[in-house]
């Protein structure tokens, strides 16, 4: 198996259940659902959800980390059940289970969200500073 990946973040479905995957990226999204901690791996071509479960070797580590940090994990590809579909993805019917935990690179804090779905308000800092440099938004025609 290649070092880093078997498949991109985009290629797996369902019908890899069973299969031995190895995916490498960065970390998009983070959640702890108390005794399975879920990391959504992005890479160039798509997201795959991958499952740590409580007690497994990996999981401290994983537990860990922070977003944008880059991983390799390998596990077996299995299919979500009935409930936890996400129809949004193309990988949504499926979910790597994760054995293996490599980090590639650890990030930091980051000064702000650089991917996701939330929305953040324009601050005033940032309406104040574009009237306190003259900057404006028009293009000159």
């Amino acid at each position: 198996m290649h070092p880093y990946r078997s498949h991109t973040c985009g290629a797996l479905r369902a019908a890899d259940a069973g299969q031995t995957a190895r995916l490498s990226g960065w970390v998009h999204a983070k959640r702890d659902h108390g005794g399975l901690l879920f990391i959504d791996l992005r890479d160039h071509y798509g997201i795959t959800q991958c499952v740590f479960a409580a007690g497994s070797p990996v999981f401290a580590q994983a537990e860990a980390l922070r977003a944008e940090s880059v991983i390799t994990v390998t596990g077996e590809v299995v299919v979500r059940e009935a409930g936890t579909v996400n129809p949004k993805l193309p990988t949504g019917e499926m979910e790597l289970r994760v054995t293996d935990l490599a980090v590639q690179s650890a990030a930091e804090v980051l000064p702000m969200q650089v991917a996701g779905d939330e929305k953040f308000p324009r601050t005033s800092a940032c309406a104040t500073a574009s009237l306190t440099c003259g900057a404006t938004n028009s293009i000159a025609t």
